[in-house]
């Protein structure tokens, strides 16, 4: 049975990476691209759906019985003055609005990116509040729910991450030394076992780190 899936997230890194997979992929009969402003993305399969993302309510009309959600959002502390309250409206308010829509629309799935070593007690901001969003997501009892926890990912990115790019070249060589689910890995093959994944009957919560990421493709 061919399936309509809702995109969050679509110009992100993993996000694009997505959304050409899903185009290409015969499994996947429409995309509901949503975003704060229109996108320009050429295909048959696609409706661009622009929302106000402060607005709980207007995720309920986005999200319909029987679809499946993926979500990719995230931001960076630059982007927003390192400001930690607008940090969250993004990593945790978005997310947990998606979800709650999901739950109450009775979206078939719920599919998210987190992060490796997330962890709700972690003294890391980041990856404590990627914790948190990922308890209060799971403590929802959605019908199904995937979290991805990839590590440093690889891959050309829209916007400029000094940091990152200086990561990307050095990290890889040293990944043998890291525990797997702190390996870097490409973009491009979370987007490939995501797509894939929502493709299964799977029933409520699962967590896939980077192994089982890579076991995906």
């Amino acid at each position: 049975m061919k399936r309509t899936v809702a995109l969050f997230g679509s110009t992100g890194l993993i996000g694009g990476e997505i959304l050409k997979l899903l185009i290409d992929d015969d499994h996947y009969e429409a995309i509901n691209v949503i975003t704060r402003k229109k996108v320009n993305v050429k295909s048959k399969k696609i409706k661009n759906y622009i929302i106000d993302f402060s607005n709980p309510e207007d995720y309920k009309k986005v999200i319909k019985k029987g679809n499946i959600i993926i979500a990719s959002i995230g931001t960076t502390q630059s982007k927003v003055n390192f400001n930690k309250t607008e940090y969250r409206k993004v990593d945790y308010d978005i997310l947990l609005n998606i979800a709650k829509a999901c739950k109450t629309n009775q979206a078939s799935s719920f599919c998210f990116v987190s992060s490796a070593g997330a962890n709700e007690k972690s003294k890391n901001f980041y990856l404590g509040l990627k914790g948190e969003i990922e308890n209060s997501i799971m403590q929802l009892g959605l019908k199904t729910c995937l979290i991805f926890r990839p590590s440093l990912l690889l891959g050309k990115r829209n916007e400029f991450r000094f940091g990152e790019i200086i990561a990307q070249k050095f990290m890889p060589i040293f990944s043998f030394l890291m525990k797997s689910e702190y390996k870097p890995i490409k973009a491009v093959d979370v987007a490939k076992s995501i797509v894939n994944e929502c493709k299964k009957i799977v029933s409520g919560n699962k967590i896939y780190h980077y192994s089982e990421i890579k076991n995906l493709n």
